[in-house]
């Protein structure tokens, strides 16, 4: 049995933190909830905190992870809960590395396509299905400033758990916006003056050849499946990305990275 804990952390103001008793059984907000977001891990859990829009529900931290936090964050917005990792790890897959933190928070608001500035450029999804791919398209989002990621409310990961997990923290600064019908949603961005750029390893179009311009929207299909045939309708362009190699088809978060470094050179 691990030895049990000789002292009590102190806070700012030296009130020892709240405990929870290793006993009382997993705490009542679970990550499949679907009212709540849970975020474990370093980053994606001090970039939450620092986060003034979001709603803080549940802190669960291991003693070493609250002393990175008090290091990186200062004042917690809320009361946080010293436990052992395997009180963590319980709540979690086998996989997951939280590294001694796991928040539970209110979903951060999805914007309205209306909201997006006039010189954005934005990610459409186009039914990708698997968090870590959306994660990662996430964090090379942030990583080039675009304005927003736009996805399918069926179809799409929630933005929780693996997802959050694997963007790094990205959540936090790049929105998502769930539409119910994508096709719709493009229709609106083109006649909001989006120009529309498909991804496809097979496209007639180089995308270096074709003239960028401002909005923009570039839409990356499923592994697989790739566009839906009414998101190829919808775009103005079919482009390919142009790779020396004898594979020439690339992971869908791979492909988002260089597409969206291209565009980023090109502003």
């Amino acid at each position: 049995m691990p030895a049990p804990f000789r002292s009590k952390p102190a806070r700012p103001g030296g009130k020892p933190f709240a405990r929870r008793d290793r006993d009382a059984g997993p705490p009542p907000h679970r990550p499949g909830d679907i009212d709540e977001a849970v975020l474990y891990g370093v980053h994606p859990v001090i970039e939450a905190l620092r986060n003034p829009d979001r709603r803080f529900r549940r802190l669960l931290a291991t003693e070493n992870a609250l002393k990175r936090l008090s290091e990186e964050v200062g004042a917690l917005p809320l009361e946080p809960e010293l436990v052992r990792p395997s009180e963590i790890d319980r709540l979690l897959t086998p996989d997951a590395v939280h590294q001694g933190l796991y928040l539970v928070c209110d979903p951060l608001p999805s914007p309205d396509l209306d909201s997006l500035p006039a010189d954005a450029i934005v990610l459409a999804l186009d039914q990708i299905t698997d968090p870590h791919n959306v994660g990662a398209i996430l964090r090379s989002a942030a990583a080039f400033g675009a304005a927003a990621v736009i996805v399918t409310i069926r179809h799409s990961p929630a933005a929780t758990g693996v997802l959050a997990k694997s963007a790094s923290g990205a959540l936090e600064h790049v929105p998502l916006i769930a539409v119910r019908n994508l096709g719709d949603a493009l229709d609106q961005l083109g006649k909001r003056g989006f120009q529309r750029i498909g991804f496809d390893s097979e496209g007639a179009t180089a995308f270096d050849e074709i003239t960028l311009q401002r909005p923009l929207v570039m839409v990356m299909g499923a592994e697989g499946k790739g566009l839906r045939q009414r998101s190829r309708e919808l775009c103005d362009h079919l482009a390919r990305l142009e790779v020396p190699g004898a594979i020439t088809s690339l992971n869908v978060s791979n492909a988002t990275a260089i597409a969206l470094y291209a565009a980023s050179r090109r502003r």
